[in-house]
């Protein structure tokens, strides 16, 4: 018994490796050998250490932009002097889109008015650009020696640099030319030579500012200014101003000004010892500046001829929130400058004077200016001004000449109370109205008796429709109450009387470089006086054609 048990034991362990040997004989030996996976293995590279940019977001500005929109002044320029002579002849008006900007403008009026006018402009007019204007008109009234003749031709022009700086300088000169038609009575005989009135002026000037302002918050812009006057008797005057304003940022809000003005003019009567007439300022203020407010502190300290004066030059701006309503006042000085350009201007027909002296002007006001809607503006002022050394104007009946021409006499202090507004209302450039006024009482004067000269009431309107698209009307009228005049006795006074003028004229296109223009002037037919014994044209009219030239920019 103990031998069998070991060979049954390898007889079980025989049968076994047997079985083995059928089934792996059984399996699929087409198969390829192959590895089983049990556990996949991911490689990760470790996270970079990283710079986080955490950048703070800016704090929201809740201030509200003082968006301003300048609306350019429609108002008609009076030409109280030798442009009440003349035709009013009619301008390229803005009421229609002009695509070009050449033009040459030419006519012919009842009162044998040749009329031509021509501008021309170069450049891109972004960063440089040039513009040419020449004009040239002239009447012969029903009167003897009523004539004039006005020649007038400008080259302006401009440049930026990539320095932050625009340049921009003009020469030009202009002729008038008249005579002294006022003698009284009318049958007195001169010659022509005798009664000319001509004046030439040739003007220059240079400037620079800089576009933005520079990183120390400073504003710019030095100027020089240089006329020189003369006329036919070769009296000569030279003008020179030099500006030099200068402004620096502090903040958002507050301003330093600070500005130098030299006014250096001298004067060459013919046969006479030349003179000099000599004003130089400082303007220092402080401005205080957001949009419901603006402040103005400053003085102007002046030397007019070595004499010197202090001016004060406060002013404050103070609004509504939408822009829509401002109240100003103020109380500022200056010195106006008399020379013998400035008083040409004011009256043509005068004799030189023989001393000059400037006028100071202190002015005090209170206005309001603001819109309703969007079409309609409205402005208004009152003050208060004295003024020294005020200019007037009287006929010279001392020399027996028919008091045809004006002495000028200097009244030492004068009052004035100002009252004037505007109201205008205007969509878009199809339709616009101007109205506006001025009213001045002139009181306290210590050597003579009137104001002579001096208008107390002005009216002017204008108006502007574009009927269709290529047809444009416009009208005018101005208007005023009589000055007072120093009569013949060289003591009592009179009073001119009042005007009214009305202006209309009309525009159209023919062809698209050509459109025809007429203008009619002093429809009223009102030969109304300026000055004492000068009387304007009556009704007139002038017409001709304007031909533009095709721009390819």
């Amino acid at each position: 018994m103990m031998m069998k048990q070991p060979l049954y034991k390898i007889v079980l362990l025989s049968l076994g490796i047997f079985s083995s040997a059928i089934v792996f004989a059984q399996k699929d030996t087409t198969k390829g050998k192959s590895v089983d996976i049990r556990s996949a293995f991911k490689p990760v590279l470790r996270e970079a250490a990283k710079i986080n940019f955490n950048a703070t977001p800016p704090s929201a500005d809740t201030t509200k932009p003082a968006l301003k929109y300048e609306i350019p002044n429609q108002n008609l320029a009076l030409g109280f002097t030798p442009g009440s002579l003349k035709p009013l002849a009619l301008n390229i008006d803005s009421g229609g889109k002009w695509d070009n900007s050449s033009y040459i403008k030419a006519g012919f009026g009842s009162l044998r008015t040749p009329y031509i006018q021509a501008g021309f402009s170069f450049g891109d007019g972004t960063t440089a650009g040039a513009n040419i204007y020449a004009k040239h008109v002239s009447s012969q009234g029903k009167r003897e020696y009523q004539d004039f003749t006005n020649t007038q031709v400008r080259l302006s022009g401009f440049y930026k640099t990539a320095g932050n700086h625009e340049w921009n300088a003009s020469i030009g000169m202009k002729q008038d030319r008249t005579y002294r038609y006022g003698y009284e009575p009318q049958t007195l005989s001169f010659t022509k030579d005798s009664l000319k009135q001509n004046f030439q002026t040739i003007a220059a000037r240079v400037g620079m500012h800089n576009i933005n302002k520079t990183e120390f918050g400073l504003t710019y812009a030095p100027e020089v200014k240089i006329d020189v006057f003369t006329d036919n008797l070769k009296n000569n005057e030279s003008n020179t101003v030099v500006n030099l304003p200068l402004e620096k940022s502090v903040g958002k809000t507050f301003a330093v000004n600070l500005g130098l003005t030299f006014d250096l003019t001298r004067l060459s009567p013919k046969d006479k010892t030349a003179f000099n007439n000599t004003i130089y300022y400082v303007s220092p203020s402080v401005l205080f500046k957001t949009p419901k407010v603006n402040l103005q502190a400053g003085i102007r300290p002046s030397w007019d001829n070595k004499t010197f004066k202090m001016f004060p030059n406060v002013l404050a701006e103070v609004g509504t929130e939408d822009q829509r309503f401002f109240v100003n006042i103020g109380w500022t000085g200056y010195i106006r400058k008399t020379t013998y350009q400035y008083l040409a201007s004011q009256n043509p027909w005068l004799w030189l004077p023989t001393t000059f002296k400037n006028s100071w002007i202190e002015e005090r006001f209170l206005g309001l200016k603001g819109s309703v809607g969007d079409h309609f503006t409205y402005s208004a002022k009152a003050g208060f001004n004295k003024i020294t050394n005020q200019p007037l104007f009287v006929n010279d009946t001392t020399s027996g000449l028919g008091a045809k021409s004006f002495l000028v006499v200097n009244e030492p202090r004068i009052n004035v109370m100002h009252i004037g507004g505007q109201l205008a209302y205007t969509v878009q450039e199809k339709f616009s109205v101007v109205a506006g006024w001025n009213f001045n009482q002139y009181t306290g004067l210590k050597e003579h008796k009137r104001a002579w000269g001096l208008i107390p009431l002005e009216l002017n309107a204008a108006m502007r429709v574009q009927v269709i698209k290529d047809l444009w009307l416009k009208a005018d009228v101005f208007g005023w109450t009589g000055p007072q005049y120093r009569k013949a006795d060289g003591v009592d006074n009179g009073k001119l009387k009042g005007a009214l003028d009305l202006n209309a004229g009309l525009e159209f296109k023919i062809t698209k470089n050509l459109n025809l223009w007429t203008q009619f002037n002093n429809i009223t037919n009102q030969e109304y006086q300026r000055w004492n014994q000068y009387r304007v044209y009556g009704f007139n009219f002038a017409g001709g054609i304007v031909f533009s030239f095709d721009q390819k920019n």
